[in-house]
């Protein structure tokens, strides 16, 4: 009983010593490494209202992965271009901007790194959607790239509207029926035959 102890003692105590050397903990972040991080998502925002498809792409990895709400994966930065290509063009013929709020959450780890926040979606002045984002970025090169990013609204889109019935079509007019007349009660019981 008394080595058992003596072992959990031991062992707790090694606990803490290596928990308070901070041999697991991860390198603090950066504050350099972090200011390049929010200015690649500055960088993102201005290319994208801007109509700078390229641009956006270009912060993205070559083996990105972006991950749009309500639509497929988009893997590779050809890929990315392409999608941000339609996107972007939608966007600016329907007057949108994208608007990411600046105060986000930024975390770093060796090459790795990632950035959460909130964001908004404006067209012609009014607000149409709000949102959060998460984007884990690469460092490469001394340069981060996202390297999985992904976006949703907080509110769920508006279902879509009924098909309208077609204009040469009219509506059916139910037709009038009468009430059957009432019937005579029925008895459960069949009659008992005469007695002779």
């Amino acid at each position: 009983m008394i080595q058992s102890m003596s072992r959990q003692w031991l062992a707790l105590g090694l606990s803490a010593f290596i928990f308070m050397s901070g041999a697991n903990a991860a390198p603090p972040a950066s504050g350099a490494d972090e200011a390049a991080i929010r200015a690649q998502t500055t960088a993102w925002e201005k290319a994208y209202n801007g109509g700078d498809a390229k641009g956006v792409a270009a912060q993205y990895a070559e083996d990105a992965l972006l991950l749009p709400p309500g639509a497929a994966g988009v893997s590779g930065r050809p890929a990315i271009l392409a999608y941000f290509t339609r996107d972007i063009a939608a966007s600016k013929a329907a007057g949108v901007v994208f608007v990411v709020n600046p105060k986000t959450d930024v975390g770093v780890s060796g090459d790795l790194g990632w950035e959460s926040g909130t964001y908004k979606v404006t067209m012609k002045g009014a607000v149409i959607e709000v949102g959060k984002f998460l984007s884990v970025s690469r460092k490469k090169d001394g340069k981060w790239q996202y390297l999985r990013d992904t976006w949703n609204a907080d509110t769920p889109p508006a279902p879509p509207a009924p098909p309208a019935p077609p204009a040469s079509a009219k509506a059916p007019v139910a037709p009038v029926v009468a009430p059957a007349p009432p019937t005579a009660p029925t008895s459960p019981v069949p009659p008992v035959p005469p007695k002779k």
